[in-house]
């Protein structure tokens, strides 16, 4: 990687716009974002479908252009950052060659950039788990083994900053666990990644700050675990007895800072700001099992996007 300059910020995202048609027909995928991403930083960015995390990533990496405001990358142009291999994707659309073989395909991405990345090759073969389907056909590639060839090509600059949207999609489990374990080795080593994901619990252990989108706005920015306790309540459970079992969610109900509660045949469930308190008043009614959970990053990300 090469980590030169002395700016910490590699992106830089002021105010900007990006809408697509017009009249009746306008929509505004990006409205109004302000982001800075500091150099080594792992940045989760999150949203529902029609957030415009996609068309974020696209004006990154210079694919498309923004309707007003602007985007900076290591200081200067995204597209020119894309061309030196200076910022590489991983993305969703995008095809490859099927009638070349794996490592074929590596190697003709690898020639583009010239020597040092022709010599990355079996590092970053090794790196994407494709060593033994070097000589199968693209197109004999399941999706998730294409997925990763995907991840090779874009490893074979040695970029600065990676950007990954939807990066582990059709990835079996062994595969993910894989690939998660080869970005938390490059981000110890000082490499941005920016991704966008769909699966959260991806983004609550491997992301250090998680940005939240919606409907085209940044509606959260701070760091994973802040985010995920920001909603400070805990969720308690428990098993009731058969007797009384009104009486005792009424009971529990009462308890300032309860809500969310729940009752499945004899397991209830709730949030409260007081886990302990809810708890004492289970337990003193006769409830067992009680588990105690707190707030997951799909919580606050439901809370944070539902309307």
């Amino acid at each position: 990687m090469n980590t030169t300059g002395t700016a910490s910020a590699v992106i830089e995202l002021t105010d900007v716009r990006r809408h697509f048609g017009s009249g009746d027909r306008r929509v505004q995928a990006v409205d109004g974002v302000t982001l800075r991403v500091e150099r080594g930083e792992v940045v989760a960015l999150l949203g529902p479908n029609g957030a415009g995390k996609t068309t974020t990533l696209d004006m990154l990496l210079g694919l498309t252009p923004p309707s007003s405001g602007s985007v900076a990358v290591l200081g200067g142009d995204p597209e020119a950052a894309a061309n030196s291999g200076a910022i590489a994707a991983v993305l969703q659309t995008g095809g490859l060659l099927g009638d070349l073989t794996v490592l074929e395909t590596v190697e003709l991405i690898a020639s583009l950039y010239g020597r040092p990345a022709l010599s990355r090759v079996p590092e970053v073969m090794a790196g994407a788990d494709l060593e033994h389907l070097a000589k199968r056909r693209v197109s004999k590639c399941s999706g998730g083994e294409q997925q990763r060839v995907k991840f090779a090509l874009a490893m074979v600059p040695d970029p600065d900053i990676l950007v990954l949207d939807e990066p582990t999609a059709g990835m079996d489990v062994t595969a993910r666990r894989h690939f998660w374990d080869v970005m938390r080795a490059d981000a110890d080593a000082g490499r941005t990644i920016v991704f966008a994901t769909h699966y959260l619990e991806e983004a609550e252990q491997f992301a250090r700050r998680t940005v939240v989108m919606h409907r085209g706005t940044i509606v959260a920015d701070a760091p994973t675990a802040s985010l995920r306790a920001s909603l400070g309540e805990r969720t308690v459970a428990a098993t009731l007895p058969t007797a009384d079992r009104d009486s005792i969610v009424a009971r529990v109900a009462a308890i300032t800072g309860v809500i969310g509660i729940r009752l499945d045949a004899d397991r209830l469930s709730l949030r409260a700001a007081d886990s302990d308190a809810a708890a004492r008043a289970l337990l003193e009614v006769g409830a067992r099992d009680l588990e105690i959970a707190a707030p997951t990053l799909e919580t606050a990300f439901t809370a944070l996007t539902e309307d």
